[in-house]
């Protein structure tokens, strides 16, 4: 067998559904954890169910009094009986709705942190290639629909299959044979009922995907508003989430107008097996040897039959759509997490890193991104990437703390391949600061002391705020090191997002450095002072620095010329300089271009 037969079969097995049934019994794995709250609630569903032939029996009994005269007799017992129906029905019916929502509220919570668990073990390739909308959807709006098939789907199978069970059982009691008839009505209600949850499953299907557009749409405006007013791009976004609405509008209205269907075709097939069943019960051959009381008992029996049967085809629309979200739940839960498959434990890495005919090609892409790159940096030394935008530099940084796994070659720091390091302690040598400054939604010593850094004494934390040459903006602020950042860090200039970022870097005290662009965000004056602290924080450690200004890596140890994935150039400034090559044209570019 080919390698394209083999990997067509592959596909073609992943494309294989997973029943519906299978689906929801893996949803109702998560039960397990509050199974105490599940048989308080089928308790009181019990109890529910049991108080509905209650009332039909007791009606024959009021019925029989009544024909017989002995109204006298059960003058506070009839009463009395009514209340207690109620009261015990009051009861059932709070035990089973408030301890059912306990369970699909555990159930939720179990879903969503495991989600978020997989989510942050998930490799960088994922964050590539979904819109961040479409992922919120799935841990908001997808969970959201589970508990609709844990809560009402649950609570009405249960009381209402036991109120169904519980008034059969009562009319087979009473007439057998009539009871049977009316059975003859189920077979046709069950085609029904199986046409519509394949109907209702695929329309949930497509209502999360609208869900996801929506999401996708509004995330992207949001994050990018002042690009939206700036550009004009009000009417092209209003345009946009109109659209993402509308298909989203579009569904659901055939799910409801296939849920307004079902419900009354159920409805008619009830009603019809009420005609026949009241027609064969008033035969004088069938309902001879029975009372009034039995009579009206049974009648009202089958007749209270018709709310459940119709709450519980009702309740399909809701089943289907939490199956459906428990499908896009699981296939995201089942995920392959980041393969870590090194063994070796390092504490402190001395920082000695080479690259061996290394190449790689991003996830999808058809062109390689790095083509058999060769360099090696010594411990301790600075290495610079310059060239075009797009050429491979980042990429090159990106690989050593192995957000992506290479294609060819070797990347060894201090003489072992990354691969054969531990991730976490991989990691743990490295301190980054990308181009993009990355803080999160809490104070500015929550960013600078983040992660592994948290339990770090405040005078630490300032140090290296001292050291970035934040400590004299943080200090004007009302609220100092606990004043909020807002998400993303909007409540700071860019200049000072990317003076916490480097104080982050120089707390964190690593053996390696990447430095990506880590000046670009700051104003002249700051940048030369941040390039001091720079400096000093360099001294004694490997440092990968990627730069378009290139009089920011003079001082470099090397110096790599990147271009299309491939180094064309290495070496000090001095000596790129004297080979007049591609550093020698960038460096009189940039140079030729500053004002005078």
């Amino acid at each position: 067998m080919s390698d394209k037969e083999r990997s067509e079969m592959e596909v073609d097995t992943k494309k294989i559904p997973v029943s519906g049934m299978k689906t929801y019994l893996r949803l109702l794995s998560y039960v397990r954890s509050s199974w105490g709250y599940l048989i308080l609630s089928v308790f009181g569903y019990v109890l529910y169910a049991a108080m509905e032939p209650a009332l039909a029996a007791l009606l024959k009994h009021m019925v029989d009094v009544v024909s017989e005269g002995k109204i006298t007799e059960s003058r506070l017992l009839i009463p009395g009986a009514i209340l207690g129906i109620f009261i015990v029905r009051g009861i059932g019916t709070f035990l089973g709705g408030y301890f059912m929502a306990q369970v699909a509220n555990s159930v939720v919570f179990d879903l969503r942190t495991n989600m978020f668990n997989k989510l942050v073990l998930l490799p960088s390739s994922y964050y590539h290639s979904i819109p961040t909308g479409r992922l919120l959807a799935k841990l908001t709006y997808d969970t959201e629909q589970v508990i609709g098939s844990i809560t009402q789907a649950i609570r009405v199978v249960l009381r209402e299959g036991l109120t169904v069970v519980g008034l059969f059982g009562y009319m087979i009691y009473m007439n057998w044979r009539l009871t049977l008839l009316f059975l003859l009505v189920v077979p046709l209600i069950g085609l029904v009922v199986s046409y519509a949850s394949k109907r209702f499953r695929k329309l949930s299907t497509r209502i999360q995907n609208a869900m996801g557009g929506v999401t996708d749409v509004a995330s992207e405006a949001i994050k990018g508003h002042e690009v939206v007013k700036i550009f004009g791009g009000s009417e092209y976004e209003i345009e946009r989430f109109r659209q993402a609405a509308s298909e989203n509008k579009r569904s659901q209205l055939k799910m409801e107008k296939t849920k307004s269907l079902n419900v009354p075709i159920v409805q008619f097939i009830l009603a019809s097996a009420m005609a026949i069943l009241i027609w064969f019960a008033l035969s004088p051959s069938i309902s001879s040897n029975m009372t009034p009381g039995d009579f009206i008992a049974f009648i009202t029996a089958a007749g209270m039959l018709g709310k459940p049967i119709r709450q519980l085809t009702d309740v399909n629309s809701v089943l289907q759509k939490g199956i459906a979200a428990s499908h896009s739940i699981f296939e995201f839960l089942d995920m392959e997490e980041e393969v870590d498959k090194g063994a070796v434990s390092v504490d402190r890495l001395k920082g000695e890193i080479e690259w061996r005919a290394m190449s790689f090609k991003y996830p999808g892409a058809d062109k390689s991104a790095l083509n058999s790159v060769n360099l090696s940096l010594p411990a301790g030394k600075t290495l610079a990437l310059v060239g075009r935008s797009g050429s491979g530099k980042s990429t090159m940084a990106n690989l050593i703390p192995r957000f992506y796994d290479f294609d060819e070659g070797e990347i060894n720091i201090d003489g072992v391949s990354i691969n054969d390091y531990k991730l976490t302690d991989l990691r743990s040598n490295i301190a980054l600061v990308n181009q993009q400054v990355v803080l999160f939604n809490g104070t500015i010593r929550d960013n600078i002391a983040y992660g592994y850094l948290r339990e770090t004494d405040d005078a630490e934390v300032v140090e290296a705020a001292k050291a970035a040459n934040a400590w004299d903006f943080i200090q004007e602020l009302d609220q100092g090191l606990d004043t909020m950042v807002g998400e993303n860090g909007v409540l700071l200039s860019g200049g000072q997002r990317q003076r916490i970022a480097i104080a982050r870097a120089i707390l964190k005290n690593a053996p390696i450095l990447i430095l990506d662009e880590a000046t670009s965000a700051l104003d002249t004056e700051s940048e030369r002072a941040i390039q001091l602290a720079l400096d000093s924080l360099m001294e004694n450690r490997t440092t990968i620095a990627i730069a378009h200004r290139l009089s920011t890596i003079e001082n470099a140890d090397i110096i790599a010329v990147v271009d299309h994935g491939e180094i064309i150039e290495q070496g000090s400034h001095s000596e790129l300089l004297a080979m007049n090559g591609a550093y020698a044209q960038l460096h009189n570019q940039q140079f030729s271009e500053m004002p005078v």
